[in-house]
């Protein structure tokens, strides 16, 4: 499986809880942002479970998982 990890940087208002949610996957910048903000990743087969809790995590919606994505 492929999956892909974004932040939509227009979204982010820097709550952490992405980062809190998957700490093996996901950090923070000095200003308390999550530093894959207005990018994305693809994400190993073991952190794709970590990477949906950060998606569910972000009251913004800022953060979203493509699964299956090439």
């Amino acid at each position: 499986m492929t999956a892909r990890l974004s932040v939509d940087e227009n979204r982010c208002t820097g709550h952490g809880r992405c980062y809190d949610a998957a700490p093996g996957l996901l950090s923070d910048d000095d200003e308390g942002f999550v530093t894959l903000r207005g990018q994305s990743m693809y994400v190993p087969d073991d952190q794709v479970a970590a990477a949906r809790l950060a998606a569910l995590a972000c009251p913004e919606r800022a953060v979203s998982l493509q699964e299956n994505a090439d």
